[in-house]
């Protein structure tokens, strides 16, 4: 990665100000701040890329963990093993990164969010009420832990998108409002990202004047977010859950129809 100049790094800034902000209320700033870097740096590897992001992205995990944290009081008993088991998948798809060809990237993450984003507009009452499932059971945390395993598998070799994931996940599968869901995914986001950087810090992966760039600005975006999803409340985070994952769709199919000489 070359060293950019004063006007790429604002824009790359602003890029992750706004995905800080998204990452917070209901995740998947990945998918504005990973494409701004693929921009600013077409011909940088895959596992660089991964990497400068994952140190941008952690800034803005930590503030808006620690505010849900205070403001939400997620029931630690299932965000930990999801947590634990999350940086344990990241690790492992943090180390077969290298082997992800980058023009696999938007065919795969297309495909998740279109079966996502489908899947929460057929079911609107998804996400607004807390119908847990085997709440206080093993096997209520079990499914939490794989939970956290499979995103974080794909956080590590992938990215963009987890912490959306990680919100439809806690909702359809353990019945948890979004709100409640996002508090726990930020927790389990944080333990990702800092399970990669664990793997690409020694291997030399990360642009550390690009990352400290992009976690400043994403850190005052997850800040900002963290706060305006607990005071707007769940019915908010859904709304902007089904707004961020239609724009993702629309922008990686013109991108995936483009790769493939489509258009």
């Amino acid at each position: 990665m070359n060293d950019p100049g004063t006007l790429t790094l604002t824009l790359l800034a602003l890029a992750a100000a706004c995905a800080g902000w998204i990452d917070a209320v209901v995740g998947g700033g990945g998918l504005v701040q990973l494409p701004a870097l693929m921009v600013a740096f077409p011909h940088a590897a895959p596992a660089q890329l991964l990497a400068t992001n994952k140190l941008g992205s952690i800034c803005g995990t930590s503030v808006s963990s620690a505010t849900y944290l205070r403001r939400v009081r997620p029931d630690l008993r299932t965000a930990l093993p999801l947590a634990v088991m999350a940086f344990a998948g990241s690790m492992a798809g943090a180390a077969l990164a290298s082997h992800i060809p980058r023009s696999a990237f938007n065919p795969i993450i297309l495909v998740v969010l279109v079966a996502v984003g489908a899947y929460t507009l057929f079911k609107p009452s998804m996400g607004q009420l807390e119908n847990l499932r085997h709440a206080g059971s093993r096997r209520h945390y079990a499914t939490a832990g794989a939970i956290g395993l499979g995103v974080g598998l794909y956080d590590g070799a992938l990215g963009p998108g987890t912490g959306s994931f990680f919100v439809f996940a806690l909702v359809s599968l353990l019945g948890y409002r979004f709100l409640e869901a996002s508090a726990k995914a930020k927790l389990a986001n944080f333990a990702t990202n800092l399970a990669a950087l664990v793997v690409f810090i020694p291997a030399g992966a990360v642009a550390w004047r690009v990352g400290l760039v992009l976690g400043v600005a994403n850190l005052a975006g997850g800040y900002l977010g963290a706060r305006t999803a607990v005071s707007k409340g769940a019915g908010f985070v859904r709304a902007v859950f089904v707004v961020v994952v239609g724009a993702f769709v629309v922008k990686l199919s013109y991108d995936t129809a483009a790769q493939f000489g489509v258009l």
